[in-house]
């Protein structure tokens, strides 16, 4: 197909958002924008969530991982699952009965104001970053699939400049009026379309192989990618300790420690209804994340039995085989798969980040209700246009380690978050607030350079996703030792 047939087809999937936020940003306000006025059905958060927690960078990446880890990406899952269970059962319970808009006012009602502030800012620094990264990633894909081979002024393409900055208009386009009323909705087309998209790539390649469902299975079975627990070598970043236990912290901070992913959550109409979102989303998402493995087992089995090279960077093989060897109409799926599973993380993004802002740093609550819109609006573009300029950033950069590295400190951020809630949780000590800036900050730095010499200081030992752990945990004693028990103090 043309590249301007499958423009068409994006821009008339944007024009279905487009219409969906018509319709939900009706007589739209700020608590309709910042938690949906505590009416989103739980079920409809449930299944948007899933695309939401994939994003275009697993959409790509899950499957290219079987030849290298196989099918151990399910050992972290399985720590997902139980991560959720403690994000239903201790966090949610604690954000419902605090009546919170923003997370991190628990900061300060249970630390302080530099405690406060400090939550706020790691969640600004990480999402940024990950949101940014994860469209820079689809922008480059969309932009070498699709308009590179859109000739303007005769000798010109479509520069990438002006492929992100349309995506994010669009972005902005459906979701400045009715923020998280109108994502919860537009998160379920997204996450229908991405599972579609999947769904039709194992099917396309399940037939050309003459493949049944029962046959499916039995070649992914026997193939050398579907070993999934590993319990021989305790160096192994496979290891199924270390996997596990990663998910199961990963889940807590990158969904129940993160204003982007609890903002939905707290949008249905109580407890009952979130807690039953949650639990039913993590069990989803297991199967989701299964049928991504086989996608990726069904990838390099095809591609080896048709003579397919496979790419250098296995994250290739996807976007690869679905638009050059596959049909027509799976090449298009796969296209507003990679949308789907892009925006649906980026918008919900856009509008955390506008929230964090406006609650956290700008004080929103205490002002007008006019001058509440008008800043959230302002504050809305604003942060749409950091993001198109951090993704110019990666895209100049254009050094894959480097971006790598700088995703991976990303993540770092979400350690003192763990740590600081905790801290707050578990004990009942006061800290000294001041000095909490400090302690988040030598953390992450700390750690950075445990992973770095970790072979030398520990016998060969490499840190995987386990290093978020150390991560709180080294939060989590700093705290300690600027802590003290109001009870001695009379307090």
């Amino acid at each position: 197909m043309s590249p301007f047939t499958i423009v068409l087809f994006i821009l008339g999937y944007f024009f279905l958002l487009v219409v969906i936020s018509l319709i939900t940003s009706k007589g739209a306000n700020n608590d309709t924008f910042f938690i949906g006025g505590h009416q989103s059905p739980w079920y409809l958060v449930a299944f948007g969530m899933i695309g939401a927690s994939l994003s275009g960078v697993t959409f790509i990446s899950v499957p290219g991982w079987v030849e290298s880890s196989q099918f151990s990406y399910l050992q972290m899952v399985l720590g997902y699952f139980v991560g959720y269970a403690v994000i239903a059962t201790v966090l949610m319970p604690l954000y419902y009965r605090l009546q919170l808009t923003s997370i991190y006012t628990y900061l300060e009602e249970r630390f302080g104001f530099y405690s406060y502030k400090t939550g706020a800012s790691f969640f600004l620094l990480s999402r940024t970053i990950g949101a940014s990264f994860r469209l820079f990633l689809v922008a480059q894909v969309l932009q070498y699939l699709v308009f590179d081979k859109i000739i303007l002024f005769e000798n010109y393409g479509v520069p990438f400049w002006m492929t992100v900055l349309v995506t994010i208009l669009l972005i902005w386009l459906y979701t400045y009026r009715g923020g998280i009323k109108t994502i919860v909705w537009t998160d379920t087309l997204q996450t229908f379309f991405m599972l579609v998209s999947v769904g039709i790539a194992v099917y396309v390649i399940s037939a050309e192989m003459g493949l049944t469902f029962s046959g499916v299975i039995q070649e992914v079975k026997e193939s050398e990618y579907s070993k999934t627990f590993f319990f021989d070598d305790w160096n192994d970043k496979r290891h199924f300790v270390k996997q596990f236990l990663s998910g199961v912290f990963l889940a807590i901070v990158m969904t129940g420690l993160d204003q982007d992913m609890m903002q939905k959550n707290l949008s249905c109409k109580n407890i009952k209804e979130g807690q039953k979102n949650m639990f039913s989303f993590s069990l989803v998402l297991i199967v989701v994340n299964v049928i991504f493995l086989v996608l990726g087992a069904l990838l390099f089995i095809y591609a080896n039995k048709n003579g397919i090279t496979i790419p250098e960077k296995t994250d290739n093989l996807f976007p690869l085989i679905a638009t050059q060897h596959l049909n027509a109409v799976a090449g298009v799926f796969f296209i507003l798969g990679l949308v789907a599973a892009a925006y649906s993380s980026a918008d919900s993004a856009l509008t955390a980040l506008t929230t964090s802002v406006c609650v956290d740093f700008l004080d929103i609550k205490n002002k007008e209700e006019s001058k509440k819109i008008k800043l959230r609006k302002i504050v809305h573009v604003l942060v749409s246009s950091v993001l198109f300029v951090v993704i110019l950033i990666f895209s100049g950069i254009n050094k894959e380690s480097v971006i790598s590295d700088i995703f991976k400190a990303a993540t770092y951020t979400y350690g003192p978050l763990l740590g600081l809630y905790a801290f707050g949780l578990l004990l009942k000590r006061k800290v000294k607030d001041i000095f909490v800036p400090i302690v988040c900050v030598v953390s992450p730095l700390i750690c950075y350079f445990l992973n770095m010499y970790s072979t030398a200081l520990f016998n060969g030992y490499h840190f995987g996703f386990e290093i978020l752990i150390l991560n709180g945990l080294i939060t989590f004693s700093g705290l300690f030792l600027i802590s003290f028990n109001t009870e001695n103090r009379g307090a």
